[in-house]
């Protein structure tokens, strides 16, 4: 019986447990970190784990503040962006809507085979002298309080029973949510669907399912492949993601009402259900049968969390606390989230500062970007398939997400109350036009025409898009961080005023009182002429 007393003890060794691992040794040299994972190191490669995709916080966070470049470059694949087809009961993606780039966009964003990923993880966080601890089982945890220790009893690899006491208790364990499910903190947050998800260990290169020649051509160089490659239906989405060890990730999120999860919880049922609703997909899994590596679903995957950050100092991160939806691939950004919010959390409490009004704003901010971001999907999901609707709602998607929450993750102000003071009501009017467009975007998807030609809609056609994603790394002080964010919303502002002109020329006098309730535009981007 080992009986032994730390700084912090994570729960869980995964993306989350580890990465958070790695920040608090990086902000905090001295202190005594222990992380139990339950799963014995090293992972398989293609790790049956979802979150293969990152987008521009995720690569950041991982790249950047935990100083991983150099091995996301060398053992990952750079993301060709996302794409996606409107090729609901269609197998000639030639023929239809593509959304997407043609060249890359500067900043990078990765697929992340997990196996490879989590074994450099462990490996990284052991050789900077983290206490990491592989194949143990948590029995139990008292969480203290007022200012006592919390205790974990575990089990390790060799049977030998230990009781930690630390003064941080930080769950990471994932779905398990152990913090979680003992104080009953998980929440029903509205949005209902389901995934299905298998491997298949052969690249699936999407770029050679047809030899329309002047369709190859359209990307350079030809690797769409590279892309997190979406190919939509109403009520659903299905993805392709190739992963750096040669296999390749497939799934399918569905929203529950649409697609019942039991018309695709078996790799047989799974395959029936893409023979109907994506015959190309179907096609090439057909002559890959005996590739396959693993098969697994998740009925309601989404859930909100009462609480995050306790002044009791026990915080929960990733799939422990709060999770959204695989679309857009926000899981690692959250991680980067709240891990930056525990280590300030951590950081004040090392230099004495009392901690609960702290720890009330860093939750309230954190429950903040969950809800803007949880809009995007929440009753979104009936117009996954509609070519005309979609690509507008992704434009306006990215154009939120890069001109606000990515300003504030880049330039390291998630934690400044000075500046969300000062731009309070910019960053309030923003979340509130982003759920007024969201509901817009359903009275558009039913009134319009779904119409669906064959054509690239490249994002590269924007030069202000483009410019946004080029820009995130651009070193700010507070006075051009603000002006940028004031810059960012006034082009939201005229960005939806152009998003309803354009429903009203496209599909009629229904949408038009939509024109009364925004905003005055004040700049007028364009949106995909000609298209």
């Amino acid at each position: 019986m080992g009986d032994t007393t730390h700084d912090a003890v994570i729960l869980g060794g995964g993306l989350a447990g580890l990465c958070l691992a790695l920040q608090l040794r990086g902000e905090f040299p001295d202190m005594d970190i222990v992380v139990l994972e339950r799963l014995s190191h090293p992972l398989p490669l293609a790790a049956h784990k979802v979150g293969e995709s990152t987008v521009e916080i995720g690569a950041h966070y991982l790249g950047e503040t935990l100083g991983l470049r150099e091995h996301l470059e060398a053992e990952h694949i750079r993301k060709f962006g996302f794409r996606f087809f409107f090729s609901d009961r269609r197998s000639d993606l030639q023929h239809v809507t593509e959304l997407g780039v043609s060249r890359v966009l500067p900043t990078p964003s990765y697929q992340l085979d997990r196996g490879i990923l989590e074994n450099h993880l462990g490996d990284e966080a052991r050789r900077r002298g983290i206490d990491f601890r592989d194949g143990v089982h948590v029995r139990g945890f008292t969480l203290g309080e007022h200012g006592t220790g919390h205790t974990v009893r575990c089990t390790d690899a060799g049977g030998e029973q230990h009781t930690l006491t630390s003064r941080w208790l930080l769950d990471a364990s994932g779905r398990a949510g152990m913090i979680r499910r003992k104080l009953k903190l998980t929440r029903d947050n509205g949005h209902h669907a389901n995934a299905v998800w298998f491997r298949l260990d052969e690249r699936l290169s999407i770029d050679g399912w047809c030899d329309d020649r002047d369709w190859q051509s359209r990307c350079s160089p030809a690797e769409r492949w590279r892309s997190t490659n979406h190919l939509c239906g109403p009520g659903y989405w299905t993805w392709l993601i190739p992963l750096a060890s040669g296999a390749h990730s497939l799934g399918i999120v569905a929203d529950a009402a649409m697609h019942p999860l039991a018309s695709m919880n078996s790799f047989a049922r799974a395959q029936e259900w893409l023979a109907t609703h994506q015959p190309a997909i179907a096609r090439e899994v057909a002559t890959r049968q005996d590739k396959l590596l693993d098969f697994a679903f998740l009925r309601d995957y989404s859930y909100g969390c009462a609480r995050m950050f306790s002044a009791d100092r026990w915080a929960l991160t990733g799939e422990a606390g709060a999770f959204l939806d695989p679309f857009y691939s926000p899981g690692t950004d959250f991680i980067a989230i709240s891990n930056t919010y525990i280590c300030q959390l951590v950081g004040l409490d090392r230099a004495g500062q009392p901690l609960a009004r702290h720890a009330r704003l860093h939750e309230r901010l954190f429950f903040s970007f969950y809800e803007s971001t949880l809009a995007l999907y929440r009753h979104q999901y009936p117009l996954m398939g509609n070519a005309e609707v979609l690509p507008i709602k992704v434009i306006w998607d990215y154009t939120y997400y890069w001109g606000v929450l990515c300003q504030l993750v880049f330039q390291q102000r998630l934690g400044d109350p000075a500046l969300f003071t000062a731009l309070a009501r910019e960053l309030e009017s923003a979340q509130a036009l982003n759920v007024r467009m969201q509901a817009f975007f359903l009275r558009w998807h039913a009134s319009s025409r779904g119409r669906n030609p064959r054509t690239l809609l490249d994002q590269q056609d924007l030069p202000w898009f483009a410019q946004m994603n080029a820009t995130l790394h651009d070193r700010l002080d507070d006075a051009a961080l603000r002006a940028r964010l004031r810059q960012n919303v006034e082009l939201l502002e005229g960005l939806a005023v152009m998003i309803v002109e354009r429903a009203v020329a496209d599909d009629g006098d229904a949408l038009r009182s939509e024109m009364h309730d925004l905003v005055r535009a004040r700049q007028r981007p364009l949106l995909f002429a000609g298209a």
